[in-house]
């Protein structure tokens, strides 16, 4: 399990094979089954997980009792609640497995330490926050400025087997759609593809 981890690692920064012996030694392997939480509103938020197998969804819930959905997280990406991880104050999000899940966890506690005994996780830090960064300000520009068909497209580009693994509900919430006018979008989308 923790060799996933070690090659989206090597994405950014060289390990040495003593570094990875520093990771075992601190990070946690955690199995979630489906529906079940990894944070839940109002609690502090105490590690931030990488999905090794399955699928988290990290979203919050409004005074209606409606979800929105903030990120999916498949294999291969980090999910947390970084306000919450960083500021030790509470949450105000929700993560739970969309699918039976295996994860690498680390601790607020083992974070720091990482940071300065494997150098190179501080500049891996760096590359995922700034991403992050980067990635919340394009989707916030794009809610204002995509039009539904387009957000719909992208979405796919970003998470491409979304499709066969999340229900509509759910993708229709990440959207911001109800789910009747994501089901219109798709057969639009459809009709359009099937002229060509």
């Amino acid at each position: 399990m923790l060799d996933n981890f070690f090659d989206k690692l090597s994405n950014g920064i060289t390990l040495t094979e003593a570094d990875k012996a520093i990771f075992r030694q601190h990070v946690i392997v955690k199995k979630l089954r489906k529906r079940q939480y990894l944070l839940q509103e109002g609690e502090i938020c105490k590690s931030v997980a990488f999905v090794s197998k399955g699928m988290l969804r990290s979203y919050f819930v409004d005074e209606k009792s409606n979800e929105h959905i903030i990120q999916f997280a498949p294999e291969g990406w980090f999910i947390s609640d970084l306000y919450s991880f960083i500021t030790e104050d509470s949450s105000n999000l929700n993560i739970d497995a969309i699918e039976s899940s295996e994860l690498i966890l680390i601790t607020k506690t083992a974070h720091v330490y990482l940071e300065k005994a494997v150098p190179e996780f501080f500049k891996f830090n760096y590359m995922q926050y700034r991403g992050a960064y980067i990635s919340l300000q394009k989707r916030l520009t794009d809610m204002f400025t995509l039009s539904t068909e387009e957000k719909y497209t992208k979405l796919l580009k970003i998470y491409p087997d979304i499709m066969q693994r999340v229900p509509q509900h759910m993708i229709a919430s990440y959207l911001g759609l109800t789910p009747e006018t994501l089901s219109r979008i798709r057969k639009k989308l459809i009709a359009k593809k099937d002229k060509f």
